[in-house]
């Protein structure tokens, strides 16, 4: 959890509903799922029901503490596992119903680790989000290479293009990351906590992308994240989850609380609401 320390009388001021675009393209009706713990003796873990929508030009924070749920959320969400009831529709079509390819093509995911098996130039690595579109054993094409292009200058990455993945810096390797993602032209981005490695100007500078990247490119963006204020700053809505249940859904003035943050996150908490409605929490007292 990130909580930005502070002080002072909470200035609350009026908060302003955000309009919501017409036709939801992400739908989660009541999906729940569980699966066993590796270790035999750890309690099985239990997620849902969850309901929820996302529209274009969304950014969407999956906010929570560990072992709330929200990565099992995101790989619900990608299509890597099947709901045990309820249902998740992306454009109106069932993801679980969704072949590899056509799911590749409208979905992307952003997991918090992505090794590589051999070395890559970065021109190499963002051109693997191709591959969704083309067939084996095949080049890519003048159109695979347009839309790699785009999707680097997309990320203010274009000049990294000929350098060697494992020479970058943290902040570099998560544009890279995110480029490869965006050229497989999805309508759906998913992130799991994508600012994890990231020092405070990398945190703020990549959430402003994303943010960029919704408002201007009609992607729909679901990002998993620990970082509160964050979330309250650039998010439209916030999925707050807590022992895999889903506790609330709403705009960031919605859902912040105060007794039910400090609930959730353990911690002395004070909410501010600052001008324009956006939430800003700060540890209080003793902590």
């Amino acid at each position: 959890m990130s909580a930005v320390m502070g002080s002072g009388t909470p200035l609350v001021q009026p908060v302003t509903a955000i309009s919501k675009p017409a036709g939801a393209r992400l739908i989660v009706e009541q999906a729940s799922y569980a699966y066993s713990a590796t270790d035999r003796s750890a309690p099985k873990f239990t997620l849902g029901p969850a309901s929820f929508e996302a529209h274009p030009r969304e950014l969407v924070a999956i906010l929570g503490p560990n072992a709330s749920g929200k990565s099992t959320l995101l790989t619900l969400l990608a299509g890597l596992h099947r709901p045990l009831s309820g249902r998740i529709e992306v454009d109106g079509t069932e993801v679980s119903l969704l072949d590899l390819r056509t799911r590749a093509q409208r979905i992307a995911l952003v997991q918090q680790e992505s090794e590589l098996l051999f070395p890559l130039r970065v021109w190499e690595y963002v051109l693997q989000g191709r591959y969704p579109y083309g067939r084996r054993l095949r080049f890519e094409s003048e159109e695979d290479c347009l839309f790699a292009g785009n999707a680097l200058a997309q990320v203010g990455a274009d000049k990294l293009r000929d350098r060697w993945m494992d020479q970058l810096s943290g902040g570099e390797k998560q544009r890279v990351i995110l480029a490869r993602a965006l050229a497989q032209q999805p309508s759906l981005l998913l992130l799991d906590e994508p600012t994890q490695h990231l020092d405070i100007g990398g945190k703020v500078e990549l959430l402003r992308r994303l943010r960029r990247l919704a408002d201007e490119s009609r992607y729909t963006v679901l990002v998993v994240t620990h970082e509160l204020n964050l979330a309250a700053e650039f998010s439209d809505r916030i999925v707050l989850l807590h022992k895999g249940k889903c506790l609330r859904v709403g705009t960031p003035a919605e859902v912040y609380e105060r007794a039910l943050l400090e609930d959730v996150f353990e911690a002395p908490l004070e909410v501010e609401m600052r001008a324009g409605g956006r939430p800003r929490v700060i540890l209080r007292g003793n902590y």
